[in-house]
């Protein structure tokens, strides 16, 4: 059997994340989506919340479990014994930035495999960073998560001062 990692923050997941998770579990047996707790950017959804927002999104394929996790991404896939991590590629920047973690990851741990999916054409603009800027500033981000994705970001972003949201470029 093998295993796959797919690890993020998922803050929130979207569709371009759902998009990878399925499309790696027609390779591989199993896909462990693992949503970091303490990332060094700062994040609008605690562990808890994104883990159940992730856990909605896979809910309907037997093939892709969701959990959490901390501390080194190839130690957690040791753990799990996944044979595989499986990242992302949006654009060329990206490219370098998992260019640079698949060499280091391969570094402390030569028996994983990364696996980069290039992601589909409508995904490309696509992150968490995104659609929580768009939702910030009322855009319509119903093309971009589910709905209860939408209706929970949205009900967070409510809660919050306006000191206490999301920075906002797209508002320049």
């Amino acid at each position: 059997m093998v295993r796959a990692l797919f690890p993020g923050t998922f803050d929130p997941v979207h569709y371009g994340h759902m998009d990878i998770a399925r499309r790696a579990a027609r390779l591989f047996d199993e896909v462990v989506v693992a949503v970091y707790d303490k990332p060094l950017k700062s994040l609008l959804f605690t562990p808890e919340e994104r883990i159940s927002l992730a856990s909605r999104a896979f809910g309907d394929n037997p093939k892709i479990r969701v959990t959490g996790y901390s501390g080194l991404t190839v130690n957690f896939a040791h753990e799990i014994d996944a044979q595989v991590i499986v990242r992302g590629l949006r654009v060329f920047s990206d490219f370098e930035f998992e260019f640079r973690m698949a060499l280091a990851n391969h570094r402390l741990a030569p028996d994983i495999e990364i696996v980069s999916f290039i992601t589909n054409e409508e995904h490309t603009f696509l992150s968490s960073s995104t659609v929580r800027e768009i939702a910030a500033l009322d855009g319509d981000i119903s093309s971009m998560v589910p709905p209860y994705v939408h209706a929970t970001l949205k009900q967070k972003l409510h809660e919050m001062s306006d000191s206490q949201r999301p920075a906002n470029a797209l508002r320049d």
